[in-house]
């Protein structure tokens, strides 16, 4: 122990792992997000139960709208809709005053059960999902999750995945820790119930800006998944029929969205991690972690 050391304490370690010497061991984790980028190509379950559920309560919210703030927890979406200046707008329009947390408790009680009954037409699993979580755990690596469905949209999705080939080891939903993203602290968990250190053995994968902060947040590598999720926003089918320009220009959008929340790389779908792995294996090796900003392209 150094002199300048308070006897009794123990010196935290850092970014990279324990003490000052950087982390050059091998990945020991991945994190995934569940809708766009396990399950549910493009993210559709939630985007019509948000129209639907706003309308009947008065108010018109567009597609476009609904998926501004995807990633987060749902009630935290809901409360973000309702501050939009136009949606909070057309909301004082019809009941002559602002939104209150009540009207967000009310909408949410009729969110969830509408968001649930729509898991099962939105469960198939977005292609090489299953492949590359088979691939992950013949290499040793654990499986872990987090997500901004609740518990009880879960208890719906896991069975419906588990018969695709989907299996997690740890899933932290929306709910269960007072904080949810963009904070770290769901990732902690995971962690925790993982038994994986340091921050940058672990990989977090998303399709959200907020879901990445997360994981940036956290001191894990982070990658974004950029076809399959919110920000292209379309089924594999529709996606597959777009012109190839009109296809590089929505990839674009939805890969600077999330290279600017702090992706270290951006890829299509999971089906294209495991050689992203191999990189991230090769820069650690040379004492270089998550700190030291994106991959190589």
């Amino acid at each position: 122990m150094r002199e300048t050391e308070r006897p009794g304490t123990i010196r935290a370690a850092g970014a990279e792992g324990a003490g000052t010497s950087p982390y050059r061991g091998p990945l020991k984790a991945v994190v995934f997000d569940w809708a766009g980028t396990l399950v549910d190509f493009g993210s559709l379950a939630p985007m019509g139960v948000f129209v639907d559920v706003f309308a009947r309560f008065g108010l018109e919210i567009t597609i476009s709208e609904a998926r501004a703030f995807m990633g987060l927890p749902k009630r935290d979406h809901i409360k973000g809709l309702l501050e939009l200046p136009r949606i909070a707008e057309a909301f004082r329009a019809r009941y002559g005053r602002p939104p209150a947390e009540d009207d967000i408790d009310e909408i949410y009680s009729v969110f969830l059960p509408a968001n649930v009954a729509a898991i099962p037409a939105n469960s198939g699993i977005v292609p090489g999902a299953a492949d590359i979580i088979t691939r992950l755990r013949e290499r040793g690596m654990k499986i872990g999750s987090t997500t901004g469905y609740t518990r009880e949209i879960m208890d719906v999705m896991l069975p419906l995945a588990a018969r695709q080939g989907v299996h997690v080891e740890s899933l932290v939903c929306a709910g269960d820790l007072a904080w949810g993203r963009p904070t770290p602290m769901m990732m902690y968990r995971t962690f925790l119930e993982l038994g994986v250190w340091p921050a940058a053995a672990v990989v977090k994968v998303d399709d959200t800006p907020v879901g990445i902060e997360e994981g940036c947040a956290a001191g894990a590598w982070s990658i974004g998944v950029a076809v399959s999720g919110n920000g292209f926003g379309l089924s594999k089918a529709d996606a597959d029929a777009l012109a190839p320009d009109a296809f590089a220009e929505r990839r674009a959008a939805a890969a600077e969205a999330l290279t600017a929340a702090g992706a270290h790389l951006v890829i299509d779908t999971v089906a294209d991690l495991m050689p992203v792995l191999a990189a991230i294996e090769a820069r650690l090796d040379t004492g270089r972690g998550p700190e030291w900003g994106p991959l190589e392209s």
